[in-house]
């Protein structure tokens, strides 16, 4: 799908988004309730992160140039990263004022809660299906959408709970359902974190395992060896590959630097491939044996 597309699916999730919150809001000061202002809070990182995705789809299509070049792919990875950290620190605010209101609990208008809840389900529905149409491969995107399916959750336990307030006056449901929804904020946070960590650290796609390529490389006809491979993310769902790969003498260097590309293209989706073919034994292959063990290993032919 095309970044014009992803963007016209976000616009379209971030107006539904900005015109309840600011709804919510005014309902949520209204009723005394703990989980619709939640949800709001909730509802403005949405917001946020649409705005941070639209801003780095944006950017993430520039052509490289300069000193820039892979581009600015990663300003996308830098949005799931502040989207993540963000979702953190409302949780922590949220457990907080959550387990304070359940010790002390406000009167709280349960009709009025389950009214708003309700139709912030249908919005968030809505949302979330606008954000489903853009490509959820990139990270990016995928972010934005925790953050809204998040609050589809979150309306639902504010739902549950104003149910419950309006037809038995147990008002500490309230808490409880902001409890619920920071718990859903922290999983959503930490999953944004760590993947966007992930990347910026430079390690191996999660699906990837190096000491598998490595061998299966290794195993490819007349290499000898396989060295110095290096197995990161560009930005979410490109990875790249380098390495050093020592060929039998006589070998033809191009044909296995074709054939390793090929195997790595059908078999684990990776198109940006860097590979130096040499013959063992050539001035080329001296190098410093520290350096292959600090890149995971040598992995030769034979005992892959």
């Amino acid at each position: 799908m095309s970044s014009d597309a992803d963007r016209r699916w976000l616009g379209a999730a971030l107006a539904l988004l900005v015109g309840f919150m600011a709804v919510e809001v005014v309902v949520g000061i209204s009723a005394g309730s703990l989980a619709l202002i939640t949800d709001a809070g909730h509802m403005l990182t949405d917001a946020a992160s649409i705005a941070l995705a639209l801003i780095a789809i944006r950017l993430a299509a520039r052509p490289a140039h300069g000193g820039y070049t892979y581009g600015l792919k990663r300003a996308e990875i830098l949005s799931a990263q502040a989207n993540g950290i963000t979702l953190l620190l409302l949780t922590i605010y949220f457990l907080y004022e959550g387990i304070r209101r359940l010790i002390t609990p406000p009167e709280v208008e349960g009709g009025l809660v389950l009214i708003t809840a309700l139709v912030g389900i249908v919005i968030n529905l809505a949302a979330t299906w606008c954000i489903r149409r853009a490509d959820r491969s990139s990270l990016n995107v995928e972010g934005a959408y925790q953050h809204i399916l998040g609050d589809l959750f979150a309306f639902i336990a504010t739902a549950v709970a104003g149910a419950v307030i309006w037809s038995t006056g147990f008002a500490r449901a309230d808490a409880i359902a902001a409890l619920v929804v920071a718990v859903l904020m922290l999983r959503a946070g930490w999953g944004l974190v760590r993947a966007s960590g992930r990347i910026f650290l430079e390690a191996a796609p999660a699906d990837v395992d190096p000491e598998a390529v490595g061998g299966e490389l290794a195993r490819v006809a007349s290499v000898v060896e396989v060295h110095d491979l290096h197995i990161w993310e560009i930005t979410s769902g490109q990875p790249a590959l380098s390495a050093h790969v020592l060929v039998e003498p006589g070998a033809d260097c191009h044909a296995v630097r074709t054939t390793i590309a090929a195997v790595l293209r059908d078999a684990h989706d990776i198109d940006h491939v860097t590979v130096q073919v040499d013959h063992a034994g050539a001035p080329s292959e001296i190098r410093d044996p520290h350096c292959s063990q600090a890149h995971g290993g040598v992995f030769r032919a034979g005992e892959a």
